[in-house]
Formats: structure tokens, C-alpha cells, sequence
């Protein structure tokens, strides 16, 4: 039997001394106690950590306003009580939270002897305080958000209560069962949306746009009955920041939706640059738009940051708890505890089942597991990658090749992720001295993705965090030959200029973007190389320059022209962020404990359907590989 907010309150009233003054709030799923006294609930053996215990859920203590320093002397005060030597960088106030977060180059030295400096800033300002190291590239998209944040904290906060208020709400009568609703992503690669609905509770996970030149197919299906109207859903949960998976989120914002976001840290600040960018590359090609900043804007004050591990409620009836997937920066598995234990759903987002050179492999051991949705990107029979090694390998070669000839390399890529591992690889070649380095351009939001995967360490694999934080020459970020592209002025003289290049350009498809501006004067050249080194879904201009097309259609200044293929078109497989089908398999396979169903999505049809029925065989388990609108009873 679960507990109401008002027995929440009646048990930490037991167990507080009655000297103590507090009071208690809800920060959505997480029990807040806010007191003048903060420190009376700390300690090795806590009070908050009994209170935890006793209630089964997550306590913060927060700091009592009435206790706060005006946050501009905080700041001054802090600045005094920092040495010089810490590198004080930034300081971030939440008022939402009642913390400070002091970013600096030591957070060692900031923190002071046995964190005598931290606890003199609490003492003397009231605030909580978080230190945090600064990243040797500063994020613009991580600077703003926390800014929007400060500026929005009291609406935040209510907020946080509203969503709180909503998750304690009394339950509900009867028998408890669970549908899973496909809205997107069920035979096809491309705006991902699922709907989770309980007999107490609605629950959507991810909100994606497909990448495709058909506009009936871009959104997923907001029109289905069961997703309206939009106040009836408890929380929408990401599992990462690619735009097939959160790039008509904002969509939800604009026609009417004010609960929850649930992401990691990382996903939330990705999600925010691709959703920026995704209204830019609209605009510029005399698309409208399907929303606005504003809408972004709104989406930021709702979002609810989850830490991998730590397990929360998104809704009465249902826990959530986060997993690396190994995908993305910040990508996640979901594990859905549902109905008192019930039944126990997998989100698998995208994943990848083998350390990466950005990331640890994705986790396959979770508390219960009955139902599994997989994803089937490469789930065909024939779908097999090289390994990343053998990716790099083959990257390597391909540019000594290129360069020999004094051609020029330009590659499509996926601005998270694919970029930053195609620099790794680059990084090493010219590092070794087996090749003369060359400039390597970086064009779109690349540098700006690089930025917030350098000030999330904690999500990188352990070898490229160690690098990260020490900085300097180990930092493979930071080399030299690295130049960011500035502007339309200096693309059109790096289109001109005759030496030899490699350019990583955005859209990773050629959708769109600055990489088209480079097709169109460089793939007629024989001497050039275009390299694709991730997923070209159907219907996209890389599927079709994959497929051998002599010449393409390119849209210029509203005038349509054909752009001839000289160019070497070479596609290196390895670097996708999607496991293959042995990858796959294996990590079926390696799940603990095994599902009892599992339901294959994101993949064409031939592929969910052929994948669905070798995992049936293989394993011996149920599955099913639904169209678009179909619901599946899961209890």
C-alpha cells in the first residue's frame, strides 16, 4: 500500500525531536524538508537518511529562504572565500533548489581542507553548495539553461510541487494492468514515441521526428485518441537527445502539455542545442518551423534532471530508475517498476553492447525484468560492423589515401556522438606522426556538442574522462588541428582554397545543414572523398548517394540542379552508436535477469519482423513486432 503525501508527512513528524523546526514540500517525486537547521539532519548516521529509509523515498534537505543570503552578496562572499588558486570560473544559483553550484579549475582547493571552505560558504550564505569542476571548453547551451533556470526559479519551484502534488494523488480502485502503445518508431528507423498506460497512469517515452522528405511522416501520431488531451499524461521520460527521439518534444509544449521532462543531465543539455538547431536548419530552408524558442524555453522549466541509478516516481504507480545505454552522452536504458512490482518493463533506447571511445558498454543487469523494448536498428540477418578498432583502422587508411592524393575528406556526421569519436580516431592518426596533419574543419553545432561532452566527464568511458580532466595535450578535444568553421564567410573560403582538408559537417543524413554546401561544390571533384560513418535511413539524400546514384538532385536558392557523383563514396560502418545483430543478440543474451517478452521497434519492417522472429527462436521467449498505433497488453 502506498503511501499519501499526508502520511509522508505524519511519519517524518514521528521521527523528528520536536525542537527541530521544519516543514515539508514536494520537489515532483522527491520529499523536500526545509529548514533553518540543515545541519540537525546531517551526519554519518543521518536523520534524513532514517527518514529515507522509514518512507521509501528520496529526501533532500534544503536550506529554509529565510535563511538565504540575496544571491548577488552570496556571490560576493563566495568569490572572497575561494582562493585564488581554486580558478574560480562561474557561479550558478537555483534558487528552485536553495543551491549554489561553484564551478572551478580545482575544486579541491574550492572545497577547502576537510571542506572547511564549503561549509564557511553554507554558514555564512545559507546555500547549499555543489562544486563543480569547470570543463577546459565552456558550454554556451550548459551556460544558459542553468542562467533560465535561476531567472524562472520560483515558477521551478512550483513546479516541482505541482508534479509532487500529482504523484501523491490517492489511488485509485481496481485492477492494475499495463498497455504499450506504439506512436512512432515501430517499423521504421525515426520519431520514436511510446506510451505507457497504466489503469492509474499515462507515461510517454520520447517524442521524435523522423528524418525524411515526406512531411506526413515526420511527426509521430499526436493525434491518436489515447495521448489526449495532453493534461492527462503524468511524465514524459527521454532516453537520449538524437532528434528522432526528442526533436518534436517541444511540439508537446506548444499545444498544451505542462507536466514532467525526465533526462539526464547530459541529454538535457543536447536536447536543448539540437531542438535550437532544429528551428535554425527550418528557417533557413524556408521551412516553418513546428515550434518556436518560446516553446524550448518552456520545455526547459519543466525538466526534471536523473542522475543513472538513482530510482524516482514518475507517476503513482510507476518507479523509474536510469541506465547507461552506451549510445549517446547520457543515453539511457529505462527500467519501469510498475504497480508494487506487477510488472517490470526495459526500455532499451539505443544502445550500444561494446565500449566505445566515448563510452562504457550499455548495461544489461536490472532488478526485474518481464517485458523488454528493443531496439532493431541492425537487427537483420546480415547486419554485421566492424569493431571500433577496425573502424578507426579503416578511417585511418582511407585518410592517408585521400590526402596522398591532395584530395579533400568531407563527412556527414551526427553532431553528438559520431563527431567526437571521428576526432578521436583522427586525433590518433596525426598524433602518431604516420601521417602529416592536415586542418580539420568542424562545422555546425560539432564544437558546441564537443563542449558539453568535455563538462559531463562522469558520462564519458573512464580512459577519455582521465584525458579530459587532466587536460592540456591529453585532452584529444583540444588539438590544434581542430579549427572551427565561423560563419558563411569562411565556409566559401574553405570551399575555394585548394588544399587538401577533412571537413566534419553537419547533418549527419544530408538532410540539410552545412555538409550540402560541401557536396555540392566538392563531390563533382574525383580527386575528393565522401565518407558516411553513420545510420542513412530511407528516403534521406546519404541513402541514396550510398546506393550508387550518379547524379542527385540538389534544392539551390528555390532552384532545383543536378550535382554529377566523381567523388569516391565510401560508407565506414563501425562508428554507429547502434549495436549490430551479434551485439544485439548478446545483449539479449547477457540481460539479467531474462525478459519474458520482447518487443522490437526502430527498424525497417523486414528487419523488426525477421529480428523478432530469430530472438523467438534463439531464446524462447514472446515476442512481437507491432505497427504504428497498435497496443500490446502487457498485464
Amino acid at each position: 500500500m502506498r503511501l499519501t503525501f499526508q502520511q509522508v508527512k505524519k511519519k517524518i513528524e514521528e521521527m523528528v525531536p520536536k525542537d527541530i523546526d521544519y516543514e515539508v514540500d514536494l520537489e515532483a517525486a522527491s520529499i523536500a524538508i526545509i529548514t533553518k537547521t540543515p545541519e540537525k539532519f546531517a551526519g554519518n548516521d543521518s536523520l534524513t537518511a532514517k527518514i529515507a529509509k522509514t518512507i521509501k523515498r528520496r529526501v533532500e534537505v534544503r536550506p529554509s529562504p529565510e535563511i538565504l543570503m540575496a544571491s548577488k552578496d552570496a556571490e560576493l562572499r563566495i568569490m572572497e572565500l575561494i582562493p585564488d588558486d581554486a580558478g574560480l570560473k562561474r557561479i550558478y544559483f537555483d534558487g528552485a533548489l536553495c543551491e549554489v553550484t561553484v564551478v572551478c579549475l580545482n575544486p579541491g582547493l574550492a572545497v577547502g581542507p576537510k571542506g572547511s571552505i564549503v561549509r564557511a560558504i553554507r554558514d555564512e550564505t545559507g546555500w547549499k553548495v555543489h562544486t563543480e569542476r569547470a570543463s577546459p571548453i565552456e558550454s554556451a547551451t550548459m551556460h544558459n539553461i542553468r542562467r533560465y533556470r535561476q531567472e524562472n526559479s520560483d515558477e521551478r519551484k512550483s513546479l516541482l510541487r505541482k508534479f509532487g502534488t500529482r504523484i501523491y494523488r490517492p489511488q485509485r480502485p481496481g485492477t492494475t494492468w499495463c498497455r504499450l502503445t506504439a506512436l512512432g518508431s515501430y517499423r521504421e528507423v525515426g520519431r520514436a514515441m511510446h506510451l505507457v498506460t497504466t489503469n492509474e497512469s499515462k507515461v510517454i517515452v520520447d517524442v521524435g521526428a523522423k528524418p525524411t522528405n515526406n512531411l506526413s511522416e515526420i511527426a509521430p501520431f499526436f493525434d491518436a485518441p489515447e495521448l489526449l488531451p495532453f493534461e492527462n499524461l503524468d511524465a514524459i521520460v527521454i532516453t537520449h537527445a538524437h532528434i528522432d527521439h526528442i526533436g518534436l518534444l517541444p511540439v508537446m509544449f506548444k499545444y498544451g502539455y505542462r507536466g514532467p521532462v525526465y533526462c539526464t543531465p547530459p541529454t538535457r543539455d543536447l536536447m536543448v542545442l539540437l531542438q535550437s538547431d532544429y528551428i535554425k536548419v527550418a528557417s533557413a530552408e524556408g521551412n516553418p518551423p513546428p515550434y518556436g524558442l518560446g516553446d524550448v524555453q518552456e520545455m526547459i522549466k519543466h525538466i526534471v534532471d536523473v542522475e543513472w541509478g538513482k530510482t524516482i516516481d514518475v507517476a503513482p504507480d510507476i518507479k523509474l530508475t536510469m541506465y547507461n545505454a552506451g549510445h549517446i552522452l547520457g543515453s539511457s536504458s529505462l527500467h519501469m517498476h510498475i504497480g508494487e512490482g506487477k510488472h517490470n518493463i526495459v526500455f532499451s533506447g539505443d544502445i550500444k553492447y561494446e565500449k566505445s571511445w566515448l563510452y562504457e558498454a550499455a548495461a544489461v543487469r536490472f532488478p526485474r525484468v518481464e517485458t523488454l523494448i528493443l531496439e532493431s536498428t541492425y537487427g537483420g540477418a546480415k547486419d554485421f560492423q566492424p569493431t571500433r578498432q577496425e573502424a578507426t583502422q579503416e578511417m585511418q587508411d582511407l585518410i592517408q589515401r585521400a590526402l596522398s592524393r591532395r584530395g579533400k575528406i568531407f563527412c556527414p556526421v551526427f553532431a553528438v556522438g559520431r563527431s567526437q569519436e571521428v576526432m578521436i580516431a583522427i586525433d590518433q592518426l596525426f598524433k602518431s606522426g604516420e601521417c602529416e596533419p592536415v586542418t580539420v574543419w568542424i562545422d555546425g553545432m560539432i564544437s558546441e556538442a564537443t563542449a558539453i561532452h568535455a563538462s559531463h566527464p562522469d558520462a564519458l568511458n573512464r580512459d577519455l574522462r582521465k584525458k579530459v580532466l587532466k587536460g592540456g595535450d591529453e585532452n584529444p578535444f583540444n588539438s590544434s588541428w581542430f579549427k572551427q568553421v565561423d560563419g558563411r564567410d569562411q565556409r566559401e573560403s574553405i570551399l575555394l582554397d585548394p588544399s587538401p582538408c577533412i571537413v566534419l559537417a553537419t547533418s549527419g543524413m544530408m538532410t540539410g545543414g552545412p555538409i550540402v554546401e560541401y557536396f555540392k561544390h566538392w563531390a563533382p571533384e574525383p580527386n575528393n572523398t565522401l565518407c558516411f560513418v553513420g545510420y542513412q535511413a530511407d528516403g534521406t539524400l546519404g541513402r541514396r548517394l550510398q546506393k550508387g546514384f550518379s547524379e542527385v538532385p540538389i534544392n539551390d536558392g528555390g532552384q532545383t540542379h543536378m550535382v554529377p557523383i566523381q567523388c569516391d563514396v565510401i560508407t565506414i560502418d563501425g562508428f554507429s552508436g547502434h549495436s549490430d545483430r551479434r551485439q544485439l543478440m548478446d545483449y539479449v543474451k547477457a540481460m539479467n535477469p531474462k525478459p519474458k517478452t520482447i518487443i522490437c521497434h526502430h527498424g525497417d519492417a523486414h528487419t523488426c519482423a525477421e529480428f523478432r522472429k530469430d530472438l523467438a527462436k534463439t531464446y524462447r521467449v514472446r515476442t512481437h513486432a507491432p505497427k504504428n498505433l497498435e497496443t500490446i497488453r502487457l498485464i
